[in-house]
């Protein structure tokens, strides 16, 4: 398995980069630029084929885009400008890891819980219930552990909340998207390195076609 990671640095005097980093709706554009980077005309979902997933996060020196696939990106389909990119290979960091390991991680998740029917009748509840808190933190346990990880702190930052339309025409237009988001960091050990490797490569939680879900991972110090 051949992971790829893409850092995506937007300039400041792109317009189009601009655009795609602000408001709420900003997880919406970011899928759709992310995807025009891969070939069209695939048989399914391109994120799928593709192994797509992606992160927008603010860092010291301003915004950042991470993007992870199976494929190279061909940064040659984004607008003139846009910013500057680079790719490296992640084969090596999976390759070393083992149980017992410790590193660094973090995932920009969407914590929910779907009730059962007859408690959302009770409370008068959505089919899907977004988590903050506490009750975020112990989602994130169990899907540390999911993932062959021992998280031995976390540090739950809520974000934004990913909403818009799915599309400006057509069915689309009707479709809403909405998305809690909360930040989760933190030291963990490794349980389970294949299942590590596979989540990895998966992501973890809803949203993922939205910029949730993107595990990133380093051998700490």
């Amino acid at each position: 398995m051949t992971l790829l990671l893409t850092r995506i640095v937007p300039s400041p005097s792109s317009r189009e980069a601009r655009r795609d980093l602000g408001g709420n709706d900003n997880g919406i554009r970011l899928h759709k630029r992310m995807l025009q980077m891969f070939p069209d005309g695939v048989q399914g979902p391109a994120r799928f084929t593709f192994g797509i997933l992606f992160r927008a996060e603010e860092t010291p020196r301003g915004p950042q885009i991470l993007l992870q696939s199976h494929m190279q990106p061909n940064p040659s389909r984004l607008p003139d400008g846009y910013g500057s990119i680079e790719t490296r290979s992640l084969d090596t960091l999976l390759s070393h890891l083992q149980k017992g390991m410790v590193v660094n991680y973090r995932c920009v998740a969407n914590p929910v819980r779907k009730p059962r029917a007859t408690t959302r009748q009770a409370d008068s509840l959505p089919p899907i219930v977004a988590l903050s808190g506490n009750a975020a933190i112990e989602w994130w346990e169990r899907q540390s552990n999911a993932s062959g990880l021992e998280p031995l702190n976390i540090n739950a930052h809520p974000l934004a909340m990913v909403r818009g339309r799915r599309g400006s025409e057509g069915a689309a237009a009707e479709q809403r998207i909405q998305h809690a988001r909360t930040q989760f960091d933190g030291t963990a050990r490794i349980l389970d390195a294949e299942m590590l490797r596979e989540k990895l490569a998966k992501g973890i939680g809803r949203g993922k076609a939205y910029g949730c879900g993107l595990l990133s991972i380093a051998p700490a110090r």
